[in-house]
């Protein structure tokens, strides 16, 4: 991975053709907006050292401006107008990373402390239909959420400490930046994680673990401790009590979610550990 200079003194880093996984496969419910665990393969692309400087950007729009701070302010028409000004400089498509080019990238790039640099993808409530192959996940959402972008935020002092968040791109915001990618633009089908996760087996293993790790021993312990008529004559309580703790478990813990990748056809298949 090597680093070069562009145009307008922009510095790209050059990476290799990889594969990263994103999102977990833990099956606890306060972990569903991360699944599903999924394999992106990446070609070879360039990206920014840095975020887009005060300085670059008016250079690159033919204005003047001498300052090394990141450029704030911006929205998606700013980013696409500036874009358009690169195009012609590139062979392949220039744009913002995606969240799987960004996360390949995270120990060779920077990000400012306390500053939010928006990516290309909408922001959406899990990785249930996202591409495999790390191209910009667009055009799901609908509404006033259409606009925003999942993003990165730096911690306020701690470098190279990072929170994924949402951010809203369509309207200017102060220390929220962006950084560009020069990525082969993807052609044919997009392969997609599965859309639907399979309802029948999760509520067969929620109704298993539930009872295992609930009911059962919501019943058992009365009797341990030598109270075994109200396991007979409380049992209403007892169920409701065992419901209880199965979901407090399920929030937590669950077996582990598939992931999903390619296989050497191109196929989109679970992948086995």
């Amino acid at each position: 991975m090597n680093s070069e200079e562009g145009p307008f003194g922009l510095r790209f880093i050059r990476m290799k053709r990889s594969s990263l996984f994103l999102g977990t496969d833990k099956g606890g419910w306060v972990h569903a907006n991360e699944r599903p665990r999924h394999r992106v393969d990446l070609p070879e692309y360039l990206i920014l050292e840095s975020p887009i400087t005060r300085s670059q950007y008016a250079n690159i729009l033919g204005e003047t401006d001498s300052s090394d701070d990141p450029k704030d302010m911006i929205t998606h028409q700013d980013v696409s107008d500036l874009c358009s000004k690169l195009s012609e400089h590139f062979d392949g498509e220039i744009r913002r990373p995606t969240q799987s080019e960004w996360e390949n990238a995270r120990d060779l790039i920077s990000l400012p402390c306390g500053w939010t640099e928006l990516l290309a993808d909408e922001a959406t409530g899990n990785h249930r239909g996202a591409p495999l192959d790390g191209r910009p996940r667009l055009n799901e959402v609908d509404g006033p959420l259409s606009g925003h972008r999942v993003s990165q935020s730096a911690h306020p002092t701690r470098e190279g400490v990072y929170a994924r968040v949402v951010t809203p791109g369509d309207r200017p915001l102060p220390k929220v930046g962006f950084r560009l990618v020069v990525s082969p633009k993807r052609e044919g089908e997009v392969k997609r994680v599965p859309d639907n996760a399979n309802l029948a087996a999760n509520i067969r293993s929620e109704l298993f673990w539930t009872t295992i790790l609930g009911i059962i021993p919501s019943f058992t312990i009365p009797i341990l401790r030598g109270f075994g008529s109200y396991a007979i004559d409380g049992w209403a309580n007892l169920l409701f009590g065992g419901l209880c703790a199965g979901f407090v478990t399920g929030a937590f813990w669950r077996p582990r979610r598939p992931t999903w990748g390619l296989n050497s056809e191109g196929e989109v298949i679970q992948l086995k550990d």
